[in-house]
């Protein structure tokens, strides 16, 4: 089934509200909008929530993972009351560049990052591959699809506009990726 923007837009606009800044309540004005007073920002919570209590099926995979690759768990940001949007990892492909990846706790996608060097296709394969096998009916997000801009959205990582789908849906740790 292909994925569209409009579809990952209807997701990130469950979990993101439109147009409200994630600025603290003593910047605004008495009765401005604060983003985590929101409808959305509560599902946000919500979805770490349902992350927390589902991390032994990320951790098993990673743990499979730590084996054959050098790992680097991005995830323990949940245990610490983070809301981040998705589980992350990277695997360090060389002593200075790593692959990151990422499956969404906001809809059935995940992303892997590839930093743009020979060594990275089988590792992204398998990758993949291990994540479809632990999470059934996820699916990857296209890169054209994903660099695309959020017009409305604002985020602890990226400025109002300035976020991508990727950043939406797996944090601003996409960016993260050592070219």
């Amino acid at each position: 089934m292909k994925t569209t923007r409009s579809e990952l837009l209807d997701i990130i606009y469950q979990f993101y509200p439109r147009g409200v800044q994630q600025i603290q309540r003593n910047y605004v004005a008495p009765g401005d909008p604060v983003w985590e007073d929101t409808e959305e920002h509560g599902c946000l919570v919500e979805a770490a929530n349902r992350g927390r209590a589902a991390y032994p099926t990320w951790e098993a995979m990673i743990h499979r993972m730590y084996e054959r690759y050098r790992l680097q768990n991005e995830s323990l940001n949940l245990f610490s009351g983070g809301i981040d949007p998705a589980y992350s990892a990277r695997i360090w492909l060389t002593e200075e560049t790593a692959l990151s990846f990422h499956v969404s706790l906001l809809g059935p996608y995940y992303g892997i990052h590839l930093p743009g060097i020979p060594e990275e296709e089988p590792v992204a394969r398998e990758v993949a591959r291990e994540i479809e096998a632990t999470y059934p009916g996820y699916q990857p997000i296209p890169p054209e699809i994903g660099n695309e801009l959020v017009p409305d959205v604002d985020m602890y990582w990226s400025l109002m506009g300035k976020a991508t789908i990727y950043v939406c849906l797996f944090s601003g740790v996409w960016t993260s990726v050592n070219p």
